[in-house]
């Protein structure tokens, strides 16, 4: 029986940023932005964060990235690739997102880009991340949305029901801003701000966007996709659509990357709580210079 949890297959996830790990520096301009737009939220806390941890570090891009930044003293950096951690400088470790090896209030600060979107059990990470914060530690992530790519998982589903009579899954699913949101508030997160950003990116022509996908080591890796490669009528005919469908004038095409972007706290007592009901000090009608009606009574003219 299929395992509810495992929409991914972790090895083939890891085989492919293996893979990609001596090709990610032609290949990281998203990596890079989506770091960059990760690190301005970092940039808005007036708070120092000695020790930090980066999960899903890649070759290291985000580390580079907070030289300087948020008062790091100690930056510790993991990634289940292997060979992408052996690029990355500093403290490093080659460790699985879904199996943190440290200790429980190890960090002030977890950064993540661009890895979330890849692991099965979300809530169950969201949880050891909190574990690994210190009480009033903060999170910083991002993770790729479910906007994302819907221009290529349109033109290779209309051509696979056309040329083979059904559908497989050939790009990832991913989780959307309420989702997000919501698994924060589960895993026990305290003042979570969730938005999301859209990063088209324009290519000559379908094929390259599948070459950027694959040195990012960002090919499907679903459990339950088809394991042959895909029929050259299918692709031909998938990129046909994707060309007709989106091309403008010069004959570029876009892709639709939506990254959403998460803040939350580790929950701590010094920090802003909601006030009990009923116990406010002043009267909301009287801060509006309006009328109150009770509950219950008619609307008056």
């Amino acid at each position: 029986m299929q395992d509810p949890m495992r929409v991914f297959d972790r090895r083939s996830v890891r085989v492919h940023r293996d893979r990609a790990a001596a090709l990610l520096p032609d290949h990281d301009f998203l990596l890079r932005e989506v770091g960059e737009r990760l690190l301005d939220r970092l940039d808005d806390v007036r708070r120092h964060f000695p020790c930090a941890l980066d999960m899903g570090c890649h070759r290291g891009e985000l580390g580079e990235m907070l030289a300087g930044r948020g008062g790091i003293e100690t930056l510790v950096q993991c990634d289940l690739s292997e060979p992408m951690v052996r690029a990355a400088s500093g403290l490093r470790v080659a460790a699985d997102e879904e199996a943190l090896p440290f200790a429980d209030g190890s960090f002030d600060l977890v950064v993540s880009a661009m890895s979330l979107h890849w692991v099965n059990d979300l809530p169950g990470t969201l949880v050891q991340l909190r574990r690994v914060l210190r009480p009033d530690g903060l999170l910083l992530a991002a993770l790729l949305g479910g906007e994302t790519l819907k221009e290529l998982r349109r033109a290779l589903a209309d051509a696979e029901i056309t040329q083979e009579g059904g559908l497989s899954p050939r790009v990832s699913p991913f989780a959307d801003v309420r989702d997000v949101g919501n698994l924060l508030q589960r895993a026990g997160f305290a003042l979570p701000v969730v938005d999301a950003d859209t990063i088209t990116v324009s290519y000559g022509d379908p094929l390259s966007l599948l070459a950027d996908l694959r040195g990012m080591g960002e090919s499907n890796a679903v459990a339950q996709r088809r394991k042959t490669t895909l029929r050259r009528a299918t692709l031909l005919d998938a990129l046909a659509r994707y060309r007709d469908a989106h091309a403008d004038a010069a004959g570029r095409i876009p892709a639709t990357f939506q990254v959403i972007f998460a803040v939350a706290w580790a929950p701590d007592a010094t920090q802003p709580q909601p006030l009990r009901p009923g116990s406010a000090l002043a009267r909301l009608a009287d801060a509006l210079g309006s009328e109150e009606v009770p509950a219950g009574d008619p609307a008056r003219p």
